[in-house]
């Protein structure tokens, strides 16, 4: 054996620990959320530098050969060497980022690394960012892309180790890597039991069982989600805290939720930051100024439009909010009935919408639990406003369509309204004009009858004024609807069918991929922070009298609704396509490009949904591609197959015997299902959660609530309405320390973090994987992108195109892939990162 020098360089991020409590102490909520993230960096650069603490024998690591195997037939060991001197020459250092050379004795018979251990032997945990080995014999520079918290080695069961940036099939992976590979796997399932720790690393599942607390008080005890058919839920990460004294069921709560330690950097990133400002900002800013809007009114209404229009213009001390963008231009153009209509298809819950087909609109409730329940709309009422048509015509025509909020919320309506809210079950019909717009025709509010449901509801239908009394009786019949949209958006278009749909995907991810899997590669970056924003959202959003239950008019009811609703979801039925031909408002038509035709031309979220969705399965297809050169190697990937074997059957276990699943068996079946995932995480989520604020941060365009029924015709409330009709409306939606609270959190979860990574980009430049032709393909994808981005910006400039602006004038910049930080309205996040 000749001995010989191998040079490394090692990066790594010493732990940050910053008082963030002390910046949120007293602080408006645009200084909070608005300053912190962009101080990040300055506070940052006063943290002691520790560089020199890791010098010495502090921290020792140990090279594994990809080619040369010991006795056991796995990869020999070099010898076990430290971290050099600092490495001051490096420019892309990041903050609080520290550069070592290394030195690795490596023998000549040793052949090319593959891996290597290291070990901590501090009491402090550290961030590995990477390591680089150059000039390494027949094979030149070896990147490792480590990106992981580093624990003192006695915390470990087993050696941390990092792989090269090589990708191998399972079948592919060199005969001495390949035990390490699986001993890896091994450790990132643990064994499932035992309440897990900080440092570990372990991904497993569990129901949503954490989201009450009857140990504190028996009114905040909530059903447990998943495992049961009647309450079915994707799985979340399981953290094996112990069970409450009061429901054996249920796990007992904490303020500290574990995590895999790689899910959340630990205020290490901007996203971090975000997502501790939201943690912050529910348990200590709302509490204070909710307290400051008491002591300045002693209130809890708002008086006039002109009030609420003042918590943008400063007209509340100690407390402005940025001005939403639907009225940045146009002050009440969100009352006009085109953007209502038009915020359907360009606003922050754009997929809900059908196409009417047949008439009158029908129920799929179950007819002995809760009567007929067919809708009582006519057609005298709808054909003055059809253009000439019957409403048979206008139906084969494609020209009706529906937003129906009816069979969601009816059954639980009874419930709901014995509580301090008051709210109808709704449907509303509309007309495509030939301008290309919507307009609504009517709105149908329903209400259990008060004999019992099985009589069915009692229903009023409204119909559009422009005048009087009347005019202001149509525009409570919209917020009744907007009322219901903004429940339906949050919790099942946001919180369920992003967030958590995605998490089993990145906890069987973990378990079956091993991090030098070609699929492991290309779904990692649709990951990030997810896991860690879910995992907050169970302790301060969803949970029991959180955020959501206290500000939606959903309340207690939910997580449990949004439960209900996960029974219609099909996995197959997600990708933007399909979703478009299901809702009937696209119909396939191979002479159009993407391969369907919108029967609502100027459909904003569908139309540029469509370039995104297509970028993004070429990306997939071209790197399927390169890894798989066959059908069969698809079916023979025992990693992938045990992947989507557990993620059907665990992680979405309670739709495990679902038809529609694919089975993974062909190239095309893993395109379909990656590009649907990625999808989901990326373009879908950004398009409806980053217009969260620019549309809903005006409470009066976006209501989270109604407190009081419809007035009728003859009652004090009429007449109240006929003489006041602003405060009549303020004294329905939403009132002031709900609204203050909805705009504060939605404020953050609109913004976007510093150090974001956007679709067509990724963490650690082109070194996250060593083949040439995924890089290059993967540089096409984002200059496909950049182009479309151009394309979208052509098509706000076109006048004809009236869905793109509407009366409020903000053109529909939410799938715009690219943006900067903060509250932007547009930018696709490669992940649910917030």
């Amino acid at each position: 054996m000749v001995g010989q020098k191998l040079k490394g360089t090692v990066v790594l991020m010493h732990k940050n620990a910053l008082d963030i409590n002390a910046l949120t102490s007293a602080q408006s909520v645009t200084g909070i959320f608005g300053g912190i993230v962009n101080s990040i960096a300055d506070i940052a650069k006063t943290t002691l530098d520790l560089a020199t603490s890791f010098l010495g024998r502090s921290v020792a690591l140990q090279l594994i050969s990809a080619t040369a195997a010991d006795g056991t037939g796995k990869g020999k060991l070099g010898k076990q060497t430290y971290l050099g001197g600092i490495v001051t020459s490096i420019p892309t250092l990041g903050v609080r980022q520290s550069a070592f050379d290394i030195d690795f004795e490596w023998g000549s018979d040793m052949g090319i690394p593959g891996a290597f251990y290291i070990e901590n032997y501090m009491d402090l945990e550290f961030f590995l960012v990477s390591m680089t080995l150059e000039d390494v014999p027949n094979q030149g520079t070896i990147h490792f892309v480590c990106n992981s918290w580093v624990y003192n080695f006695r915390k470990y069961k087993t050696d941390r180790i990092f792989f090269a940036n090589k990708t191998y099939l399972p079948s592919d992976t060199p005969a001495p890597l390949v035990k390490y590979r699986e001993d890896e796997l091994n450790t990132l399932r643990g064994d499932g039991k035992g309440e897990r720790k900080e440092y570990e690393r372990i991904y497993d599942y569990d129901v949503y069982n954490d989201l009450g607390d009857p140990d504190k008080n028996q009114k905040l005890a909530r059903p447990v989600l998943g495992g049961n058919s009647s309450l079915p839920y994707p799985r979340r990460g399981r953290t094996g805290r112990k069970a409450s004294r009061k429901d054996p069921k249920s796990e007992s709560r904490s303020d500290t939720v574990y995590l895999p330690r790689d899910e959340s950097f630990g205020h290490e990133k901007s996203s971090d930051f975000l997502v501790y400002i939201l943690k912050s900002a529910s348990q200590n800013v709302i509490p204070r100024l909710q307290s400051v809007l008491t002591l300045q009114f002693n209130q809890p209404e708002f008086n006039s439009f002109d009030e609420v229009r003042g918590l943008y213009e400063g007209g509340i001390k100690t407390l402005k909010f940025p001005p939403p963008k639907v009225i940045q231009v146009e002050k009440s153009a969100w009352m006009t009935d085109e953007e209502f209509a038009r915020e359907t298809i360009a606003g922050v819950n754009p997929h809900i919408i059908t196409r009417l087909q047949e008439f009158p609109p029908q129920s799929k409730l179950d007819s002995q639990l809760y009567g007929n329940n067919t809708s009582t709309i006519l057609k005298e009422q709808l054909e003055p406003n059809l253009g000439g048509l019957t409403v048979e015509q206008a139906i084969q025509n494609n020209k009706l369509f529906i937003l129906d909020h009816h069979d969601p919320l009816f059954p639980y309506l009874r419930r709901i309204n014995a509580t301090e809210t008051k709210a109808y079950a709704t449907r509303t019909i509309f007309f495509l004009k030939n301008d290309g717009t919507l307009k609504p025709l009517a709105i149908e509010l329903s209400k259990p009858h008060p004999q019992g449901d099985s009589f069915g509801p009692v229903s009023n239908v409204y119909l559009p004024a422009d005048q009087g009394v009347e005019s202001y009786i149509w525009l409570l019949a919209k917020a009744y609807v907007v009322v219901n949209d903004s429940c339906y958006h949050q919790l099942v278009s946001h919180w369920l069918n992003t967030h958590a749909v995605v998490e089993p995907f990145v906890i069987a991810t973990n378990r079956h991929l091993s991090v030098v899997h070609p699929i492991h590669k290309l779904l990692l970056p649709h990951y990030r922070d997810t896991m860690n924003i879910n995992s907050l959202a169970r302790n301060v959003l969803v949970n029991a009298e959180g955020i959501i239950e206290s500000t939606f008019l959903w309340g207690g009811y939910a997580l449990e609704m949004s439960a209900v609703a996960y029974k219609d979801w099909v996995f197959t039925e997600q990708g933007l396509p399909a979703d478009l031909i299901k809702r009937g408002v696209a119909v396939e038509d191979s002479a159009s490009p993407h391969g369907i035709r919108l029967l609502i031309e100027d459909y904003p979220y569908a139309a540029d949904g469509l370039e995104i969705w297509d970028a993004i399965k070429s990306w997939v297809q071209e790197y399927v591609a390169f890894y798989y050169n066959s059908d069969a190697t698809i079916a023979q990937d025992s990693e992938l197959q045990a992947f989507w074997k557990e993620l059907v059957e665990v992680g979405h276990g309670d739709k495990k015997d679902e038809p529609w699943w694919p089975k993974l068996q062909t190239r095309e079946e893993l395109v379909e299902s990656c590009t649907i995932l990625i999808w989901t995480a990326s373009a879908l989520h950004a398009a409806v959660n980053f217009g969260q604020y620019p549309y809903g941060g005006y409470i009066l365009n976006r209501p989270t609530l109604s407190r009081r029924f419809m007035p009728e015709l003859g009652s004090p409330e009429y007449d109240e309405l006929a003489k006041n009709p602003e405060k009549v409306y303020l004294k329905t939606i939403t009132a002031k320390n709900e609204t203050l609270t909805d705009l504060t959190i939605i404020e953050v979860l609109s913004r976007h973090a510093s150090d974001e990574f956007y679709l067509g980009q990724r963490d650690g430049g082109d070194f996250w994987t060593f083949d040439t032709q995924p890089l290059e393909a993967f540089k096409r994808f984002g200059k496909k992108l950049a182009d479309i981005e151009q394309k979208l910006i052509q098509r706000n400039d076109d006048e004809t195109l009236r869905n793109r602006y509407g009366p409020v004038k903000m053109p529909y910049t939410l799938l715009y892939p690219s943006s900067e930080e903060g509250l932007t309205f547009r930018g696709i996040p490669n992940s649910i990162s917030i």
